[in-house]
């Protein structure tokens, strides 16, 4: 299983969870989900100037997986209509396979 743990700073809640909300059938539909999700409010100590409201794990079953999901024309689209507009900034604070 490959897991991601990533902090993004969403500057449109709303606009981000209809993000979460159309892409997460493609994420499933490859196999993959989210295994936590956290709204924080400060962030203590970070190796990125960016700043982190938001950390999540998203999960795929294989590098494979993870690949189709995010190279698809689909999941672009939703990406390029809703995420890019309600997120700032994304950090990829780790990847791992488990």
């Amino acid at each position: 299983m490959i897991e991601i743990l990533v902090g993004l700073n969403v500057i449109d809640p709303d606009g981000y969870q209809t993000y979460r909300e159309k892409m997460t059938p493609l994420l499933t539909h490859v196999g993959g989900h989210f295994r936590y999700d956290f709204a924080i409010a400060q962030t203590l100590k970070s190796e990125t100037d960016h700043e982190i409201n938001r950390i999540f794990v998203i999960c795929f079953p294989d590098f494979e997986s993870k690949e189709k999901l995010f190279n698809s024309d689909e999941y672009k689209k939703i990406k390029e209509q809703f995420f890019e507009k309600s997120v700032h900034s994304t950090t990829i604070i780790s990847e791992y396979e488990s």
